[in-house]
C-alpha cells in the first residue's frame, strides 16, 4: 500500500493550486449532502457521517460559510437528490477499476462512465464482477507536524484504535484500519483532539499488477478522465504505483 499512500499524498498536495480544487469542493459538497440525508440530519454532534464529511471539507480548505451552506440546503425542501452507484470494468491492459459515484441522473452518469471506458481502450463490466479484487478499508490521512512530537506515543494510540498499517511520507502519516473500525479511529482521534486532513473508506487492491512507465501513465490519465466527471466521487484501482511512475509523472 505504500505506493498507494505516497501518489494519494503527491495528488493532494498538489489539489489544493489546480483544477482538482474545484472538483474536490464538489465532492465534499456532495457527500456532506449525503450524510445529512442518509445519517441521521444536519446536526454533526448526532451524525458521525457528517461530521467526517464537513471535516474532510475543511481538509480542502472549504470556507466555513461554504460549508454551513451546504449543510443548510442538504437539509431544506430544496436539497440535491443524490444517489451512490458503483461501476466496475477495466482499463487498457487488464486494469481493474472501480468506480463510486454520486448523481441525481443515473442514465447519465451510466451513459458518461461507459463512454469514457469506451474512448480509453477500457470496458464496463458487471456490477460485482469485479469488486472481490478491492478491500474495503478505512484510511486516515495526518499531518506529521501536528503528531511529530508524541509520534512514538502516538502510534501505540492508532493502533488501539485499530490501525493495521501505518505509512509514513515527509509531511503525512496514512493510516489503514479494517473497515469495520472506521468509527473505533475517528472516536479515537477526537478523544486525542487530532482532525485528520482526510478521513474515509477506501477501496484496496488485494493485488497489484505493474506496467512499463508509459503503458502505466495511460492508466493514470484514464483515472484523471473519470475523476473530471462531475458525478465521480472516487476511482481505485489495481494498477502498481511504484517510485519509477511517480518520478515519470512528477518530471
Amino acid at each position: 500500500m505504500a505506493g498507494h499512500s505516497k501518489w494519494a499524498n503527491i495528488k493532494h498536495r498538489k489539489g489544493a493550486q489546480d483544477k482538482r480544487r474545484a472538483k474536490q469542493f464538489t465532492r465534499a459538497i456532495k457527500d456532506i449532502s449525503v450524510a445529512v440525508k442518509e445519517g441521521g440530519g444536519p446536526d454533526p454532534e448526532a451524525n458521525p457521517a457528517l461530521r467526517n464529511a464537513i471535516s474532510n471539507a475543511k481538509g480542502v480548505n472549504m470556507p466555513k460559510d461554504t460549508i454551513e451552506r451546504a449543510v443548510k440546503k442538504a437539509s431544506g425542501a430544496d436539497a440535491d437528490n443524490y444517489e451512490l452507484v458503483t461501476f466496475e470494468g477495466y482499463g487498457p491492459n487488464g486494469i481493474a477499476f472501480f468506480i463510486e459515484c454520486t448523481t441525481d441522473n443515473t442514465n447519465r452518469t451510466v451513459a458518461s462512465v461507459r463512454s469514457i471506458f469506451a474512448k480509453n481502450g477500457g470496458s464496463l463490466g458487471t456490477n460485482g464482477s469485479l469488486e472481490f479484487l478491492f478491500d474495503k478499508k478505512g484510511v486516515f490521512v495526518l499531518e506529521k507536524e501536528k503528531i511529530e512530537r508524541i509520534l512514538e506515543e502516538f502510534e501505540l494510540e492508532l493502533i488501539e484504535g485499530g490501525a493495521t498499517t501505518i505509512e509514513k511520507e515527509e509531511d503525512y502519516l496514512t493510516v489503514y484500519t479494517e473497515f469495520t473500525d472506521f468509527g473505533l479511529m475517528s472516536s479515537k482521534l477526537e478523544d486525542l483532539d487530532i482532525e485528520p486532513k482526510n478521513s474515509e473508506v477506501q477501496r484496496i487492491p488485494m493485488n497489484t499488477m505493474e506496467l512499463p512507465v508509459e503503458d502505466a501513465k495511460k492508466i493514470l490519465a484514464l483515472v484523471d478522465k473519470f475523476e473530471e466527471d462531475d458525478d465521480v466521487q472516487n476511482v481505485y484501482h489495481n494498477l502498481e504505483i511504484n517510485d519509477e511512475l511517480i518520478n515519470a509523472m512528477e518530471e
